[in-house]
């Protein structure tokens, strides 16, 4: 009879111990509230950066548009959340029949996905594969226009001309556009075309 009452004791007395030792750990866990208000606050996990990207847009198995860019910012919590692509980009543009038709290079772009907007700025250079060429410092994309356009001053050069002006409106495969205050153009005969 001892025997079981001194088991049931020793049951009940390591529950206790059990119990109250948890009980302590428990309390002993503290949590700082700066470090919870900066972990839990809307904008803490916003923005994603990665380097050396290859992006790659398809429309029904065919590969549309692919770019390449040393370092990508998106940033979710901005008023107007936006991507960025910095560090001497690269688009290719291609048909529906997958052959490639233009290649964009600049030093950065930055899209805003709400709008569907895009901005390229910094040595921006379009080649197609006609061997037209257009050289500005900015260029801004509506994707609800379906055009590309910008204010600063533009040179596109073609097989026969340059022409050089302050602003430009072209359709988005640039395959139509237009010089608004052209400054001059110059004819020349096809391989006398000036590089710059």
């Amino acid at each position: 009879m001892i025997k079981h009452f001194s088991g049931v004791f020793s049951r009940s007395f390591y529950s206790s111990v059990l119990f109250f030792t948890l009980l302590i750990t428990l309390g002993a866990c503290r949590n700082d509230p700066a470090e919870i208000k900066m972990l839990t606050e809307p904008g803490s996990f916003s923005v994603d950066k990665a380097f050396g990207i290859t992006g790659i847009y398809s429309k029904n198995g065919v590969v549309k548009t692919r770019l390449y860019a040393k370092e990508y910012i998106k940033d979710a919590s901005a008023l107007n959340p936006y991507t960025d692509l910095n560090k001497n980009i690269k688009v290719e543009f291609y048909s529906d029949s997958g052959l490639l038709q233009s290649t964009l290079t600049a030093d950065s772009l930055r899209y805003y996905e709400g709008q569907g907007n895009a901005i390229v700025w910094g040595n921006v250079k379009i080649v197609t594969t006609k061997g037209e060429e257009l050289r500005t410092d900015e260029l801004i994309w509506s994707r609800n226009n379906q055009k590309i356009f910008t204010e600063k001053q533009v040179k596109i050069t073609t097989g026969t001309e340059v022409l050089m002006g302050n602003g430009m409106e072209a359709n988005q495969d640039f395959t139509w556009y237009q010089i608004l205050n052209t400054k001059g153009s110059v004819a020349v005969n096809k391989g006398e075309v000036p590089k710059d």
